[in-house]
């Protein structure tokens, strides 16, 4: 809904060497693909591991999917009533999180976000701009302040047509359940990216960092922008959301997939993506879409107040320009090494 991801996982970026003493295994799983590396300990059973792995990717499908009508998430989205409903302790986690991120955002982030997001047509991939009326009607129909919690594992709806999606999150609470599953069995040393979004621990077999290329943001183009290298070994995610790949051009005017919840439209800042530095995958996915709604100005006030290691970048004309925050500009144990 609101995430475009441009980090890259390439192994010439990473000089992965000693091929025989990593254990790597990739599939498709929530709609896109998932690489998974790691340094096995002696008396890991590589196959129990890869299996505990997909049937957690099942698990969370049939809670968190918001495209299949039996998961736990669209069946409390079916359920048109104000009356308090029971929901799963992770979908509380998540909203939760999502809540704080909406106040600190001033709104702009906003999981009640999807009806906006079919109005303009990008669900459908046809663009159709609405009417004044059209629009004022949609934004009668979401909000955060719609969804209450209304006790232990208790959610209520003050607006019964409201629903909730979780795309802007979940993707990073998955890669945080990957990277648990293989702490759970011993690997202190691995890679997860599940879509471009990641975590790291540890380090390479021969001592060498983790490196992650991030891609130049820009339409039509798959070139390195900037490498990333995980110096210090322990545990960070690295979480990205761009403006780039998802948009419409009409009448000379781009409009951007990123909607923001207070307007209900579509951003219009120079901001094309944002990336984040931070030990929690789930906040750092929700807040890289945050912030990118917010575009660099408002961003860099939120994350400085937040203590959040991220990096903006503006397009002006053919020039990308980076914006760091305070955090990022001082963050150890992360280098941008040089090409």
């Amino acid at each position: 809904m609101y995430r475009c991801l441009f980090l890259t996982f390439l192994c010439f970026v990473s000089a992965c060497n000693n091929r025989t003493e990593l254990t790597k295994f990739s599939g498709f799983a929530q709609g896109t693909t998932y690489n998974i590396t790691y340094v096995a300990p002696e008396g890991v059973d590589t196959a129990a591991v890869q299996a505990a792995v997909q049937q957690e990717f099942d698990r969370i499908d049939k809670a968190l999917s918001n495209y299949r009508d039996d998961s736990a998430i669209e069946q409390f989205n079916a359920q048109k009533t104000t009356d308090p409903l029971k929901v799963d302790a992770e979908l509380m986690r998540l909203v939760k999180v999502a809540r704080q991120i909406h106040q600190a955002s001033g709104g702009c982030y906003d999981l009640t976000i999807k009806p906006l997001f079919d109005l303009w047509g990008f669900k459908k991939d046809v663009f159709a701009p609405p009417s004044a009326e059209a629009l004022a009607q949609t934004l009668a129909e979401v909000g955060m302040d719609k969804l209450e919690v209304a006790g232990d594992n208790q959610l209520r709806k003050t607006l019964p047509e409201l629903r909730i999606d979780i795309s802007s999150i979940g993707q990073g609470y998955t890669v945080e359940r990957m990277a648990q599953i293989l702490e759970d069995t011993g690997v202190e040393h691995y890679l997860v990216e599940i879509g471009g979004e990641l975590k790291i621990r540890g380090r390479k077999p021969d001592g060498k960092p983790w490196r992650i290329a991030l891609e130049k943001p820009l339409p039509g183009e798959r070139r390195m922008h900037k490498i990333v290298s995980f110096d210090s070994g322990e545990p960070m995610a690295l979480m990205a959301s761009g403006t780039y790949r998802h948009y419409f051009d009409e009448d000379g005017k781009r409009y951007s997939h990123i909607l923001d919840a207070r307007s209900g439209k579509p951003i219009e800042h120079n901001t094309v993506s944002v990336a984040i530095l931070h030990p929690d995958p789930t906040l750092a996915d929700a807040w890289s879409t945050a912030l990118l709604c917010l575009g660099t100005e408002q961003g860099l006030l939120a994350a400085d107040k937040a203590g959040l290691a991220a990096l903006f970048i503006d397009q002006q004309d053919d020039e990308l320009i980076e914006h760091p925050s305070r955090a990022m500009s001082a963050i150890q144990g992360v280098s941008f090494p040089e090409r």
